[in-house]
């Protein structure tokens, strides 16, 4: 937990209830920010925050992420308004500093935010019902429907090439060609299965290039856990964590959902004889997403969404493969050659994607 005297001082900074909250928990199973819920009571009764240390050495510039977070906040929350919703349980709500920003900077240097807690609903780390996949879907494509006409391009890219897979294949291509841990010749198969999808890597970027798949206000981490559900009627209320909202495409968005959750294994199940995409779930969330965005998607970002699919599962697989080229130095590892187990696992799916594409094409042309 972080210093209690800065915790003090970042409390006393935001124009909360008081300045000693009644208690101060670590929250949440975040990994990135450092998470902790706030109780206030008072004579109507408990009050609850969000308090988040952003973590300043994945986003290099948090005022620029604040500025989109609170820009895009605000215009959902007119959004919701204007369709009769509930805009404080509807989108994340920020509690201002005393002197009206959107964070504050604590005396070490650090960057905080408050938002309003969002009472009465929880977030799933795991699909525990299908139907949990289906409100993630349609909460993600309401998403994309309610920023269809916000401006993308004067959004900040909070992380730059995020999902530029030319960008990932250049990248892949440096580290295999200074082989640093000498690792290249035991994974020959897996390189050249990246090697052989060079035009692969290009086609989104290409399509948007061109014109034609818009850019739009992407979120770029649709993990389940990033929808509020309601514990009472169990439908999904409220997209969360929004530090990666920026200008992207909406077939990514639906691909990383793809990529796992409608995958039969695990991110690095060793089994590859275990993993494939489950069509049945892929076809949930096809029908929840495009019936989220409810007409916002063009037909050829509709056509697309399979290559989403693709796509980001494959550049996933190459950067899985690219730290276990340079050593492991990004992404956790738990055990030897756990990357490549990971990387493996992506390639199988991009696979057994790339050999059912008909059928994942047919799939999303049934709810245009």
């Amino acid at each position: 937990m972080e210093n209690k005297e800065i915790i003090k001082e970042v409390i006393e900074n935001f124009s909360l209830p008081g300045t000693q909250p009644k208690e101060c928990i670590v929250y949440g199973s975040g990994h990135i920010n450092d998470t902790y819920r706030l109780t206030y009571e008072d004579e109507a009764g408990e009050k609850r925050f969000i308090l988040q240390k952003m973590n300043k050495d994945i986003f290099k510039k948090p005022e620029e992420l604040m500025e989109n977070v609170s820009h895009v906040t605000a215009w959902l929350r007119k959004k919701i308004q204007e369709a009769g919703g509930d805009p404080e349980r509807e989108t994340l709500n920020l509690v201002p500093t005393n002197d009206g920003s959107s964070f504050y900077v604590d005396s070490t240097g650090d960057y905080w935010r408050t938002y309003h807690f969002i009472e009465g609903a929880v977030t799933y780390d795991q699909v525990e019902k299908e139907e949990d996949f289906y409100q993630s879907a349609v909460a993600f494509g309401h998403f994309q429907r309610m920023l269809a006409d916000y401006p993308a391009d004067t959004l900040h890219e909070t992380i730059p090439d995020f999902h530029n897979t030319v960008d990932r294949f250049a990248k892949f291509q440096a580290a295999l060609e200074a082989d640093v841990c000498h690792r290249a010749a035991e994974v020959a198969a897996d390189i050249q299965f990246v090697l052989d999808r060079e035009e692969l890597a290009h086609k989104l970027c290409d399509m948007q290039a061109d014109g034609t798949l818009p850019l739009r206000v992407t979120h770029n981490d649709t993990k389940l856990n990033n929808i509020m559900i309601d514990t009472r009627t169990r439908r999904a209320i409220c997209v969360i964590d929004l530090d990666t909202v920026m200008p992207g495409l909406a077939v990514n968005d639906f691909g990383d959902s793809i990529r796992f959750g409608a995958s039969t294994g695990a991110e690095d199940e060793p089994d590859l004889s275990k993993v494939w995409c489950d069509l049945h779930l892929y076809e949930l969330y096809a029908k929840g997403f495009i019936e989220g965005c409810a007409g916002a998607l063009t037909d050829a970002e509709i056509e697309a969404l399979p290559y989403g699919a693709i796509l980001m599962t494959f550049e996933c697989g190459m950067r899985f493969l690219t730290d276990y080229l340079e050593g492991d130095h990004y992404f956790k590892i738990h055990r030897e050659g756990h990357n490549l187990d990971r990387a493996r696992t992506q390639f199988k799916l991009v696979k057994d994607m790339e050999d059912k594409l008909e059928e994942l094409q047919a799939i999303v042309r049934k709810y245009k």
